[in-house]
């Protein structure tokens, strides 16, 4: 073991004789102090616009979609015109994020509902959001903290990585679900929202899938992952 990693592999062994609470405590204090702003990437004027945006982004990058949004948006500005446009209209816009063909289906699909079931306007309800096509629990939590400043605590790929990395969240929670509820049970109500994008912005920056940044990581004196490296 490198000798100037001697005092982190100290501090994580205390780390796993803390109690679950003290875990968050202390990652929650540190992103208070470190990411005291923490918001989504997407770019977007209003809960349509997000709804969408947070549906092209399934497998898809937060850059890409904010690249063809702008053109797409002024095409399909409400529910409306987009409701009353063909999937080859949609296609055409959205044709360079992943599985094009899907989401064209699953937009037009969208924005009839929402035409039809909902006048026009995006739902503020998680279970009603859950009934549009290609909407999920994790598209409809965002929607829900984002959109409309609500308690929702979505779960993605960044968070469900960072969470298990960090130990907030027990080796048997395999779903987001599960991951959705362990966290929700330990971060402050008025503070899922936040929590997720600090999570996430992490996870995408720093806590990466391959190659985690570990040497610029605030978080590596505390995290157990980081200790078994050494």
């Amino acid at each position: 073991m490198p000798a100037a990693m001697s005092w982190t592999f100290t501090i994580i062994w205390e780390w796993h004789n803390v109690t679950r609470k003290e875990k968050y405590d202390a990652v929650l204090a540190w992103f208070r102090a470190n990411m005291p702003v923490a918001e989504s990437e997407l770019h977007f004027s209003n809960p349509f616009e997000l709804l969408v945006a947070v549906v092209l982004s399934a497998q898809c990058t937060d850059k890409r979609v904010n690249q063809i949004t702008p053109a797409l948006f002024e095409a399909f500005p409400t529910p409306q015109k987009m409701a009353e446009a063909s999937v080859d209209a949609i296609y055409f816009y959205i044709q360079s994020v992943s599985y094009p063909n899907n989401k064209a289906k699953h937009l037009l699909a969208l924005a009839q509902k929402l035409q039809q079931d909902f006048g026009g306007v995006v739902p503020d309800s998680l279970e009603l959001l859950q009934t549009l096509p290609g909407v999920g629990r994790k598209t409809a939590s965002v929607v829900m903290a984002v959109a409309f400043n609500q308690p929702a605590m979505p779960v993605d790929t960044h968070v469900f990585r960072v969470a298990h990395r960090l130990g907030l969240v027990a080796r048997s929670a395999t779903t987001p679900l599960s991951v959705e509820k362990e966290l929700t049970k330990y971060i402050p109500r008025e503070e899922w929202a936040v929590a997720h994008h600090w999570l996430l912005l992490h996870g995408r920056y720093v806590c990466t899938a391959r190659m985690p940044k570990c040497g610029n990581c605030g978080l590596a004196s505390i995290c157990p992952s980081y200790a078994k490296k050494y």
